[in-house]
């Protein structure tokens, strides 16, 4: 949790989401979905104070950006309010976990992210995307619920990361914002891979999420890497629950990929995601 920022509630795996609901406006429809272009992040740059921090993934060093909900979004102190604000500014423990799995996984040779096109959903801070980047990827994409995310945090921290050093100028970098159930209207379809972290919180969303999987995800051969904690204390989510309903919908294989228990909280996870042989559609 090092890494968290200490600006909003922690999430620790024991205790669940911070409850603001007392404070919190009332859920409100979303948003339409909507491309953000990375030119729009100079119109908030002069209001929005954004610092920077290193973070180090086992000998890889990203830089993670950190900005203020209250600045931001004029929502003080919380990590979620439904419908308005999904957590975006903080960075989430699956997050880290994600970038590790995925070098692992290439280590071993079971993944090569050069050439692919990529979708990172739910993405923050971006930093399983900006890896996606460094290892070469055609095309890397970034959705958020919040163009404010995008705008303010997301695009600054993708900047930061890639710098004029960094040899991967020919990756295509766009972003998408919009509610699950609407963003494949702006999204490109055909990802060989998509990426997403501590997205499965909510069981109302899982079904949005997993049909935006199944249509965005490059079939055959397509993957999604998943980072999220087992069990979301008091929000009802988790990998067991999400799995369920893979496992009942028959479409996609899943396997464990890595397993984080560090006895400081909840049991965190990364999975892959595959289309079962045979099937097309």
């Amino acid at each position: 949790m090092a890494f968290v920022n200490s600006e909003f509630k922690l999430f620790l795996g024991g205790t669940g989401f911070s409850d603001n609901s007392s404070s919190e406006p009332p859920s409100r429809p979303a948003p339409p979905p909507v491309e953000v272009l990375a030119s729009e992040v100079f119109e908030v740059s002069s209001t929005v104070k954004c610092l920077l921090e290193a973070v180090n993934l086992d000998g890889l060093t990203l830089l993670k950006a950190r900005v203020s909900t209250e600045e931001v979004l004029g929502v003080p102190d919380s990590d979620l309010v439904p419908g308005v604000y999904e957590g975006g500014l903080k960075l989430w423990e699956g997050s880290l976990d994600l970038v590790k799995a995925l070098r692992s996984e290439i280590h071993k040779g079971e993944l090569s992210l050069k050439g692919k096109k990529v979708l990172e959903l739910g993405c923050g801070h971006g930093l399983p995307g900006i890896f996606a980047c460094l290892e070469g990827a055609t095309a890397v994409h970034f959705q958020d619920f919040n163009a404010e995310v995008l705008r303010c945090l997301t695009i600054p921290n993708v900047n930061a990361n890639l710098t004029d050093t960094t040899p991967i100028f020919e990756t295509e970098v766009r972003y998408f914002a919009g509610d699950w159930s609407q963003v494949h209207q702006c999204l490109p379809h055909e990802y060989n891979i998509i990426l997403m972290a501590e997205t499965i919180y909510a069981i109302s969303a899982q079904q949005s999420l997993y049909k935006l999987i199944k249509k965005c995800m490059k079939r055959p051969g397509g993957v999604t890497y998943m980072a999220a904690k087992k069990h979301y204390f008091g929000v009802g989510g988790g990998t067991r629950q999400f799995l369920s309903m893979v496992k009942k919908d028959g479409v996609m294989d899943a396997s464990l990929v890595a397993e984080v228990a560090d006895d400081s909280s909840n049991v965190r996870e990364v999975w892959k995601l595959s289309v079962k042989r045979g099937l097309k559609s």
